[in-house]
């Protein structure tokens, strides 16, 4: 990992402040002593202070002198206001549907327009509300409907109405939280708001995937930015940047990866909530769940800056972890074009598969997901949620007899095979399951798991589909990867094993085979376990980054013409083996290629540009 202290800054810092301490800051000499050890360790290029979070408000008197303090110093300000009633009790936002409520949040609005030029909503502009009034207005149809329709008419009524009559140069940006399946179901209103709002902003906190109640994969750093990215052309806003926080990490290494996968998905800020966080000092507890003696590169890299660079014991806190953390990624962002993968098409307010893409994406296959069916991409990714538009169908067998590839997950061949999906290919995902013991990769490959993984059955006609690969019982097989033909198109359905973490357990031999397939239009693909992800750029460049716990030996494939593949930090440059075509039956089933072996260290990345 580079330590070096300077690095070309491609994605600026902020610090958002709650109002609970921008109240605070109205002791400009409390504020002093805290921000000082926050700018050495952060350098930040901007602040958002809150005026508003559960029914505090910030005085305007105080907004102004704290606002001055920042902009003294060279530091830009912004405005924030979180939406909630009660945040502990369940996140409760306002009720929009409550006249007290919605005349207080404009007011609100007014404040905050008049005292910035910008300013961001918290990712609480949403309702959960279910109260009698909401139920009223209501009526008889469906809470996704009510409140995407409700939200919209707030946010021009309530929220830019009043802040564009203030002052009409703001620039108001509303924050999408990390729970993409699920914005409809609040009235998050995505293709409503990147049209009608100055701008988006993205939450990329993943956390601990496994002990708190999101369970969020840590690829969604990545892929969701992407997503929103793609979101916002469609509209007439851009999406500014993402935003992390360190609650629930669980270790320092799982706090430097979701800084790293916001700036590898080519954020131009990163914002660290918040200001009352960024002081939590950094215990041995942060080291991580390490094994065998194995020591964390993140934890003693910023444990030993921090240490030299404190004045006092106490200011070894979070703060230096974000700086070091974002000045690494930095480093290498510089060097990184735009990003590039396999387009995955997911309309605008639809859900299924919860978060399957980031599943897919820690298998080391980059997604690129997009609101618009890509019509002319030559290979697009379906999972259940793309079945919202009434048109799919007809649309893949376009794209098939186009000559394109098309991979669907098991999930949405259940949802299709009842909607016309019979037409293009005579298959079905069944109620039967199986627990696998093993794959078999075509040709003459099989490789067993330690633990069984639980499948459902997919039925196909013989002759009329064929398996890649299969997962095998005692007697009988299970398709993991089956393959049709269309017109001039390939169909591909993905099944992954019912529980998808499972699907990082899977044996290498299965993985390879299945990024070979749905990577054929990327230049270059990879050789190892799960739980590892590849992210590409248009410039040749890329990134594979480890969330395991273990050394991982991988190997990076491409075309027979590739010639060098060299590491953008140290300069090392591998040297490659080319592997001869493999032939079965007299058919040559895998080309000649090149391969590139690396060793990539447990929670790190290495970053690579190859011709």
């Amino acid at each position: 990992m580079d330590t070096s202290p300077t690095a070309p800054r491609t994605c600026k810092a902020a610090i958002y402040a709650r109002a609970q301490e921008v109240l605070q800051m109205a002791d400009l000499q409390w504020l002093d002593s805290r921000f000082t050890v926050m700018e050495r360790a952060i350098s930040p290029d901007k602040v958002y202070l809150e005026t508003h979070r559960d029914m505090r408000t910030v005085p305007e008197d105080d907004l102004r002198r704290i606002s001055a303090y920042f902009r003294e110093k060279g530091i830009q300000v912004a405005g924030g206001i979180t939406i909630t009633e009660d945040e502990g009790n369940q996140y409760k936002t306002f009720c929009y549907t409550n006249p007290e409520h919605r005349k207080f949040l404009a007011e609100i609005v007014e404040l905050t327009a008049r005292c910035f030029d910008e300013f961001i909503l918290d990712d609480f502009f949403f309702t959960s509300c279910t109260c009698q009034g909401c139920v009223n207005a209501k009526g008889r149809r469906g809470w996704d409907e009510f409140r995407l329709d409700l939200l919209e008419k707030a946010s021009l009524e309530l929220i830019l109405g009043p802040a564009k009559k203030v002052n009409p140069r703001v620039k108001v940006v509303v924050k999408f939280p990390n729970w993409y399946e699920h914005y409809q179901q609040c009235g998050l209103n995505l293709k409503a708001h990147v049209r009608n709002f100055d701008g988006i902003y993205t939450g990329t906190e993943t956390r601990d995937p496994v002990r708190r109640g999101q369970h969020l994969q840590e690829y969604l750093g990545y892929s969701i930015l992407r997503y929103l990215d793609n979101a916002a052309l469609t509209g007439t806003c851009s999406n500014g940047g993402g935003w992390v926080d360190p609650a629930a990490m669980g270790s320092l290494d799982r706090y430097a990866e979701q800084v790293w996968m916001t700036v590898f998905g080519k954020a131009g800020e990163i914002t660290f909530f918040d200001f009352r966080q960024l002081q939590t000092p950094i215990t041995q507890d942060l080291k991580g769940p390490w094994q065998n003696g194995r020591t964390s590169f993140v934890f003693d890299t910023v444990l030993g800056k921090a240490q030299k660079d404190a004045a006092q014991p106490q200011e070894i806190t979070i703060a230096y972890a974000a700086g070091d953390a974002l000045a690494t990624a930095n480093r290498v962002a510089a060097k990184l074009g735009a990003p590039v993968g396999i387009p995955s098409y997911k309309p605008f307010h639809s859900c299924g598969e919860d978060f399957i893409h980031t599943y897919i994406g820690m298998l080391g296959i980059p997604v690129e997901m997009t609101p618009e069916y890509p019509e002319n991409a030559p290979v697009v990714l379906l999972a259940e949620s793309a079945a919202a538009d009434p048109d799919l169908v007809d649309r893949i067998e376009r794209s098939l007899v186009k000559g394109g590839q098309i991979i669907i997950t098991g999930g949405l061949l259940r949802t299709l095979q009842a909607k016309g999906f019979g037409r293009i290919a005579g298959m079905e995902m069944t109620a039967q399951k199986a627990l696998v013991k093993g794959f078999d990769v075509f040709p003459g490959i099989n490789a067993a798991v330690e633990e069984p993984v639980l499948m459902s059955h997919l039925r196909f006609n013989t002759n009329a589909s064929w398996e890649e690969v299969s997962g095998s019982g005692p007697y009988t097989g299970y398709p993991l990867l089956l393959r049709t033909s269309y017109g001039s198109g390939a169909l591909y359905v993905l099944n992954l094993p019912d529980n998808w973490s499972d699907s990082y357990r899977l044996p290498v031999e299965a993985l390879d085979k299945v990024r070979e397939q749905l990577s054929v239009q990327l230049p270059v693909y990879f050789h190892g376990p799960g739980r590892i992800a590849l992210m590409l750029y248009e410039n040749r460049t890329g990134v594979l980054a480890s969330f395991r716990d273990e050394v991982s030996e991988i190997s990076v494939y491409g075309a027979e013409s590739l010639t060098s593949l060299t590491d953008l930090v140290s300069g090392k440059t591998f040297t490659p083996v080319t592997e001869e075509p493999r032939v079965f039956w007299n058919r040559e089933y895998l080309p000649r290629r090149k391969r590139f072996d690396l060793k990539l260290e447990p929670h790190s990345f290495i970053a690579f540009g190859y011709q």
